[in-house]
Formats: structure tokens, C-alpha cells, sequence
């Protein structure tokens, strides 16, 4: 195999975290080190003896640094195909003396648009052209060329080159030059959504581009997709610094599954929604339990589990607070798929450890979910992007539409099965108290059908219950079937056109009905 002796490096970088120290060991293995502008001047200062490009190149930096290594001398010395006889007579025959390696890390230009009333002017400003230029080059000619964006790469090349006396592999240059070729796809599309978000006339922006990229990087293979004959893999969004799935640290258990991940990122999203301590039961990526509480933990989950035990076997928990030994001594009385939590204590892993096939994630907590971005939906030959269903409600601020107000006891309630519903699959109908899910309808074509089958699938008590429906009732049906069942008050959004026999039908049965103008559809 192929290994290419680094004589000459080029650096110049944003981020210089680890720079000297990793230049300082190019130096000891006798490279030359070249350098643009702040980069030189850092490295100079910490005793690195460094040729400006200017002096390599004979030709000064001008425009305010947008000109300097945009140069025959820089790109033919990156460029040049070693064993190809022609381009090395080029090289001699123009003074082009050959770079090694490539050092670069870009303009910051995501941070930069991120930042609160950045202007396009700033944001133009930080699009990186010389950096890309020369990362692609490198990139291109990688079996020749050593390229080097990410400082976490480093100390791993440093390894390599005291085991080879100051050689690189081309098959570790072929790794760094995928990974450059990632960077510089990302950063171009970071580059289009912005600037394709901005009207021609730049008075405004908009919330969706013209066209939209985004990069995930693959976080695993997996045995198959939904069914055994599909395959499958599942990808995390890159630098996405969320209290998130794709972030859990898996601590124990089987690998996991797409089901398994589709239903966890459903569970996490669900309990998160929740400030109480609170834990939410998944099964088939519907909610069978739910409940907060103020006490345990494992008070929330005992109440949760409580809802439907017969269909948790199996399910997804998760929970909003860390699990401590008493919650895991019930976690483990039933068959459970994956526990989800942001914290284990030592007793607990002891406990869960019993069952080596229980898959438990912790989640990063110190991250917030309320602003997850948009939410992605494949269709054939298409996609479907919005942003999330994640915006904080005030249940108080619903109209009362009924001539009676709700209780205090009732607001909690209302409030509780409104945050559950949500996560329910359309049409979605759940029963709730003020802690606790009590009935689920869910995936029915049929509102009325979600009623009654929140109703007939309900093992505790419905009598004094809430409802909580995720869109408009069409008819009275649905109201006068939950009236059967006890329920005394309910939040819906309204604005059916028959809102009037709805609201008509919660008085004859002396309900208290909340319309929130807003709805849930999760399809």
C-alpha cells in the first residue's frame, strides 16, 4: 500500500484547537509548515517556524485576505499527480514545489447565520472560498495528499506517522478525503438553505428554501426495517446538540431495531412534554400509559403501566428522571423492549443488568427538545417538511365554550390528556385524569370509533374523567358517547361546522368543553 511522506503542509484554520501541538509534531518529522494570516501568527508565537503563503507563493495577500491562496503555486502543488511524468515536468519547470498535506478548517459560517439579527452582509462574508477550494483539491487527489479538517484527526495521523518515520497511508488519506468531501457538501448546503430562505428583493426570509439539504451520518446498520425482508439503517443529524434519540447512549442490551427506534423517539418525545416527573409506556408508536406525579419516579411509572399492563408487555418506557433502584425493581417485573431515561443510578444498571436483552439508552440532560426543527416525511418521489408539533399551550388561554367552566381539577386534567393526545396517532381520543392517561382511541377512521374505543379499551375507572380530542368533533356522537362513560369535561380545538350541536350536546350532559383553536393531527 501506497504511503506519501509529508515534506510540506499547508494550514490555515478556524478552529486552531490542537493546531500547535499538531504542528509542532509536522515539524519534528521535518515538514515545512505554510500559513495564512492569524493562523501563522499563532503558531509563530508558540516558537513554530512558519513560511507565510505570500512569501511561498510571491504574490501578496490582497482584498482584505480574500486573495492569497488562489494560486497556481498552492493549487499545482496540491493538484499535481505524483507518478504522472508530465505534471511533475510542470512543476519543476514553474518553481510549483509540492504540498503534502492540507491543514483546513472553514469560515464559521453556520454559527454565524445562527446567531441572533445576523445580516446577509455578515453572512456573505463568512462563505469560505479558498478553504473548500483547497480542501476539494486535496480531497481529489488523496493518494497523494494528506487532508485534515477535523482536529479530533490529529493525534490519530501523528500516531501514524511515528509508526511510518513521517508517513501517511493512502488508505488513511482516502478516510480523510470522504470525510472532507462530507464537510464541503454540508457547508455548500448549509450555504443554499440559508441564502435560497431569502427573497429576491431581501426584505424577508423564508421559512422553508427553495431547495433544502441537510447531511445525517450513519450511526448504525441494522438487521432489517419493519419487516424481516427490508433493510435498514438508521442515521443521526450531524452536530445536532439535542436532548434527543439520536444522542441516547445505549448502556446495555440488544441491538437496537428500526421498530425499536421508531417507537423510543416516540416515547422520549412524549414524556418530554412534561416538567412533573412523568413516564409515558409506547407500544406500536402510541401511548398505553402515561402519568406524572409528584412523587417517585417510580410513582409515575407504576401509574403509567397501571393504564393498560396487558398491552406495556413488551413496550417502550420512557422516563423524564433518572432511575433509581426502586423504579428499576418494578421496570423489571414485566417483559420490556427498551427503557429510556437521563440517568441511571448504580443500583438501578445492577437490577436492569438481570435482563442482558433489555436495551436501556440514557439521554443527554442537559439539552433542551423544545426546538427540534423540522420534522421529515419520505413520500414516493418526494418529501414533506414542517416544523414540529413542539409549541408550548396555555390550556387556560382555551375559550370556554360551554355554560359551565371547568373545574380546577378539570384544567389539570384538560391539560394532562392534551399534552398525551398529541403523541396519539390520528384520529386520536384519549380519557385522562389530572396525572394520569385512562382510555385511548388511536389510528381510527372514525372520530367517533376513537371514542368508543378509548372507552371499551379503559381498565381503570373513566367515571370523572377528561377527554382530550387531537381535531373537531363532526357530530354530537362523540360527546354523547363520553357522557355514557362518565367524562365531565373535554378539550378539542372546535371550529367544526357543527360546532353549535357539539357545544349543545356538552350542556345537555352539564360537560365543561374547551376549544383551543388549535389541533394534533399525527398521521
Amino acid at each position: 500500500m501506497r504511503v506519501n511522506e509529508i515534506k510540506r503542509v499547508l494550514i490555515s484554520v478556524t478552529d486552531k484547537k490542537g493546531i500547535v501541538e499538531f504542528a509542532k509534531g509536522l515539524a519534528d518529522f521535518g515538514a515545512e509548515i505554510l500559513s495564512t494570516g492569524g493562523t501563522a501568527a499563532h503558531m509563530r508565537n508558540s516558537g513554530i517556524k512558519v513560511t507565510d503563503v505570500s512569501e511561498h507563493t510571491g504574490f501578496p495577500e490582497m482584498m482584505d485576505g480574500r486573495l492569497k491562496t488562489l494560486h497556481p503555486k498552492i493549487h499545482g502543488g496540491i493538484l499535481a499527480i505524483r507518478d504522472n511524468k508530465s505534471h511533475m515536468e510542470a512543476a519543476t519547470k514553474h518553481g510549483i514545489g509540492l504540498i503534502d498535506m492540507v491543514v483546513i478548517n472553514l469560515y464559521r459560517f453556520e454559527d454565524t447565520v445562527a446567531k441572533e439579527g445576523c445580516k446577509l452582509e455578515e453572512a456573505i462574508e463568512n462563505i469560505d472560498i479558498g478553504g473548500p477550494t483547497m480542501l476539494r483539491a486535496a480531497a481529489k487527489n488523496h493518494r497523494f495528499v494528506s487532508v485534515v479538517t477535523d482536529p479530533a484527526d490529529y493525534e490519530t495521523i501523528l500516531a501514524e506517522m511515528k509508526k511510518t518515520g513521517g508517513k501517511v497511508s493512502e488508505a488513511t488519506n482516502f478516510a480523510l478525503a470522504v470525510k472532507t468531501f462530507q464537510l464541503t457538501a454540508r457547508y455548500d448546503g448549509a450555504i443554499s438553505n440559508y441564502l435560497g430562505a431569502i427573497s429576491p428583493d431581501k426584505q424577508e426570509k423564508k421559512l422553508f428554501p427553495d431547495t433544502f439539504t441537510i447531511q445525517f451520518a450513519k450511526a448504525q446498520d441494522l438487521r432489517y426495517g419493519e419487516n424481516p425482508h427490508q433493510q435498514a439503517a438508521f442515521y443521526r443529524e450531524r452536530d445536532a446538540s439535542l436532548s434527543a434519540l439520536s444522542n441516547a447512549r445505549q448502556i446495555q442490551g440488544k441491538e437496537l431495531s428500526y421498530n425499536n427506534i421508531m417507537d423510543s423517539d416516540a416515547a422520549w418525545l412524549a414524556v418530554s412534554d412534561f416538567d412533573l416527573p412523568a413516564a409515558v409506556i409506547i407500544k406500536h408508536a402510541n401511548p398505553c400509559g402515561a402519568a406524572t406525579t409528584s412523587a417517585d419516579i417510580s410513582d409515575a411509572y407504576l401509574k403509567a403501566l397501571a393504564t393498560d399492563p396487558v398491552s406495556a408487555f413488551g413496550g417502550i418506557v420512557a422516563l423524564n428522571r433518572p432511575v433509581n433502584a426502586k423504579t428499576a425493581e418494578e421496570l423489571v417485573k414485566i417483559f420490556l423492549e427498551v427503557i429510556i431515561a437521563p440517568g441511571f443510578d448504580k443500583e438501578a444498571l445492577a437490577l436492569l443488568n438481570a435482563k442482558q436483552n433489555l436495551r436501556v439508552l440514557e439521554i443527554p440532560p442537559s439539552c433542551s427538545n423544545r426546538r427540534l426543527g423540522y420534522d421529515f416525511r419520505r413520500v414516493a418521489g418526494g418529501l414533506l417538511i414542517q416544523d414540529r408539533d413542539s409549541e408550548e399551550f396555555d390550556i387556560r388561554k382555551a375559550q370556554v365554550v360551554t355554560k359551565r367552566a371547568p373545574t380546577e381539577a378539570e384544567y389539570a386534567a384538560l391539560d394532562f390528556g392534551w399534552r398525551v393526545v398529541k403523541h396519539v396517532k390520528s384520529n386520536a381520543i384519549v380519557y385522562a385524569t389530572k396525572d394520569q392517561l385512562v382510555g385511548v382511541g388511536a389510528g381510527q377512521t372514525s372520530r367517533v370509533d376513537s371514542v368508543k374505543i378509548a372507552g371499551m379499551r379503559a381498565i381503570l375507572p373513566t367515571r370523572g374523567s377528561v377527554m382530550a380530542s387531537d381535531a373537531f368533533f363532526p357530530f354530537r356522537d362523540g360527546l354523547d358517547l363520553a357522557a355514557q362513560a362518565g367524562i365531565t369535561a373535554v378539550v378539542q380545538p372546535g371550529e367544526s361546522i357543527r360546532d353549535k350541536d357539539v357545544i349543545k350536546a356538552a350542556d345537555e350532559h352539564n360537560m365543561a368543553m374547551i376549544f383551543t383553536g388549535r389541533r394534533h393531527f399525527k398521521h
